[in-house]
């Protein structure tokens, strides 16, 4: 690309990264001097940056100036069952890159967020990464924050903000999928609290699994809590009024467990007449189950990871982009819709 190509917009790091045949992040470590470039691609890159009259960011320099070695990652939830394998997989690319991490739990609380949110800034942290206790949408910080901030789990309200969140919509089709190829044809849904975007996200993607399929969910999505109690209650109801069934989709793996209790119950055989596929892949209720039990894994530590390594991208300049980011989730297959032999 030659400089006129740019047209009359202002060229990004992406421009100078392509015009020198490199990878962003490369061109932004040559630009910012970093000696883990070699000379000569250093020399390439700056001659492309000239070519197209390429300014880095203010922010951006003024951060890489400045820079202090650490990252605040700030919850709204630290004993939620979602936070620690981010927390763990952001830690896991923070050790990597030898920063520091102040670790503030709102606890829900708007006023106390905000406090930790100056406390934070106070200390000059290089970025934040803002984890949510679940996948509805949250506030934004906002768009005066002076250091590059990524929301993990909960995406931001904003467009403009950088939000990584687990695609619930493919786990859901991929569970449907799953019990399809299975043979399994009368499948019902068991989930918890209608209002959680999480519990909509996932009956949509069964529902277009089903339609694929030409099947409908036997009965109406049967909503309540996200426990264990009402996964028995609700296989309960749900076997009377339909004996018939011979798969169940449950919203989370804690209900998941409470059917397998009814099951063994009412003397249903799982998997031979009921298949039962959970979801979050909790392993400690997951493995502990009888059988155990197959479940949709969002790999949570991945997108800790994620969200760590977009934050190192932009503190080094890189353009990280904006909007919500859908992460792939996965299927961990166990003895509840497959027969072990």
């Amino acid at each position: 690309m030659a400089a006129n190509e740019t047209g009359s917009r202002t060229a990004t790091l992406s421009d100078v990264a392509r015009l020198a045949g490199v990878s962003i992040a490369t061109a932004s470590k040559a630009l910012n001097d970093r000696d883990d470039v070699a000379v000569a691609t250093r020399q390439r890159v700056l001659r492309a940056a000239e070519e197209l009259s390429f300014t880095p960011n203010a922010m951006a320099k003024g951060l890489l100036a400045g820079r202090t070695g650490t990252v605040g990652l700030l919850t709204s939830d630290l004993e939620g069952r979602f936070m620690i394998p981010i927390l763990m997989g952001a830690e896991d690319a923070f050790g990597a890159g030898q920063v520091n991490v102040f670790l503030c739990d709102a606890r829900g609380d708007a006023i106390r967020e905000q406090h930790h949110l100056k406390a934070l800034l106070s200390r000059r942290v290089d970025g934040i990464i803002v984890v949510g206790r679940q996948t509805d949408p949250r506030p934004s910080l906002g768009q005066e924050i002076p250091v590059p901030v990524v929301y993990a789990y909960a995406p931001s309200d904003d467009p403009r903000d950088l939000s990584l969140t687990p695609d619930n919509y493919v786990g859901g089709r991929m569970a449907i999928e799953h019990l399809i190829s299975c043979g399994r044809t009368r499948i019902a849904h068991i989930t918890g609290d209608p209002a959680y975007a999480a519990a909509q996200d996932r009956i949509a993607g069964a529902r277009a699994a089903l339609d694929a399929a030409g099947l409908e969910l036997v009965g109406e999505p049967m909503f309540s809590e996200w426990t264990e109690h009402w996964g028995r209650d609700a296989a309960a109801m749900l076997l009377q009024r339909h004996p018939d069934v011979d798969a169940v989709f449950c919203g989370s793996d804690q209900i998941a467990r409470g059917v397998l209790d009814t099951a063994r119950d009412l003397g249903r055989r799982v998997p031979d007449d009921l298949a039962v596929i959970g979801y979050d892949n909790w392993e400690v209720l997951a493995t502990n189950s009888r059988p155990q039990l197959t479940s949709i894994d969002a790999n949570l530590q991945q997108l800790g990871r994620q969200a760590a390594q977009r934050v190192f991208d932009a503190i080094d300049g890189v353009d990280i982009g904006q909007g919500t980011h859908h992460l792939p989730v996965r299927l961990v297959i166990r003895g509840s819709t497959i027969p072990r032999r």
